[in-house]
């Protein structure tokens, strides 16, 4: 059966060793499917919103991110995953659909915990469609649900998970460039 993603950004540190939601965005509310591989390509709607709200223009700069499955491992202390909580989570809202932004112009993807980005520009191009790295590099429960990425580079996935990350127009100085091809 198939494994439903959503973005999720967390606060800066859990609190009392729980994480805390601050917002999670949903792909249905921008007309994408909730599997992985269905939304995980650049220009895609769903993510260019998630790339918004973590860029300078948005209200979340500069946050902790995951793609979270709801087959992902439950958290700790808790009886279910952050895919699951997000939907009871009663400090948390989720972003329905705001406006669309290209974010073509934003081509960084930085990771702050790291010190490492990726040039979108350099992604690999897979069936006329360039896969996105920030959905697969931030993915929790890859692997356990049809419509998950399966293919080159497998092992990287999720290995940016609730890191600190943001999407920049300009190189940052003194950060390691990241390069992943992912192609299935």
């Amino acid at each position: 059966m198939g494994q439903g993603y959503k973005a999720i950004i967390l606060a800066s540190e859990p609190h009392k060793g729980k994480e805390v939601i601050r917002t999670w965005v949903d792909p249905h509310a921008h007309d994408n499917g909730y599997k992985l591989m269905e939304h995980s390509y650049i220009g895609n709607n769903f993510v260019e919103a998630l790339e918004y709200l973590i860029s300078p223009l948005g209200m979340f700069y500069k946050s902790r991110i995951v793609w979270s499955g709801d087959y992902a491992d439950q958290e700790a202390g808790l009886e279910d995953n952050l895919y699951l909580i997000s939907d009871d989570e009663p400090n948390s809202a989720k972003v329905s659909s705001p406006a669309r932004h290209k974010m073509s112009s934003y081509q960084y993807i930085v990771n702050h915990t790291t010190g490492q980005y990726i040039d979108k520009n350099t992604c690999v191009n897979a069936d006329g469609r360039n896969i996105h790295p920030l959905p697969l590099l931030t993915a929790e429960g890859n692997g356990r649900g049809g419509g998950d990425y399966c293919g080159s580079n497998e092992h990287l996935i999720g290995t940016w998970a609730r890191n600190v990350i943001s999407i920049e127009k300009e190189l940052p100085d003194g950060f390691t460039e990241f390069i992943c091809e992912f192609s299935e």
